[in-house]
């Protein structure tokens, strides 16, 4: 197992990933991860300031990942949790929350003040986790995602 960050050769199996993910679950693929723009080009949109991915490696095979940006159109100090997707054949095996102590870390190290994250109640697994992690519930989103299907929005202190 390898965790690293993202590389440009990482675009094409990270969209698979991401939006095989959506479709196993049910989810829509409007107003959510499969229609964004970065998910065709992950690598890129994670050069910006205050943006991070970890891609995860199996037997050099890309098998998921996780990063954090700044929460688009919100003026506060918060990033974004986004697209922790990962393939189902490493999933039930601990690489998520590595996954997710990976970003949170990062997200201190970038000195985000808190991690906001928005996900479908289809996502009972992600959710458990982002729960043992700390984060609690949201009445409402917060910034301007894009993703108006997902109905469940939780935050972290960092």
């Amino acid at each position: 197992m390898l965790l690293r960050k993202i590389e440009a050769k990482d675009n094409a199996p990270l969209k698979d990933i991401i939006q095989s993910t959506i479709v196993e679950f049910g989810l829509p693929t409007l107003g959510t991860a499969y229609e964004d723009a970065d998910t065709l080009h992950m690598f890129e949109a994670y050069q910006k300031e205050g943006a991070v991915y970890f891609v995860l490696e199996v037997e050099t095979h890309v098998v998921g990942g996780g990063g954090i940006k700044p929460l688009a159109n919100e003026a506060s100090n918060i990033c974004e949790l986004q697209k922790m997707y990962f393939h189902p054949t490493v999933r039930g095996k601990g690489y998520g929350r590595l996954m997710m102590e990976t970003c949170l870390s990062a997200a201190k190290n970038l000195g985000y003040d808190q991690c906001y994250i928005e996900t479908d109640s289809r996502m009972k697994a992600a959710i458990h986790l982002y729960e043992h992690f700390g984060f609690k519930p949201l009445d409402k989103a917060l910034g301007g995602t894009g993703h108006f299907s997902c109905e469940i929005w939780m935050i972290k202190t960092l």
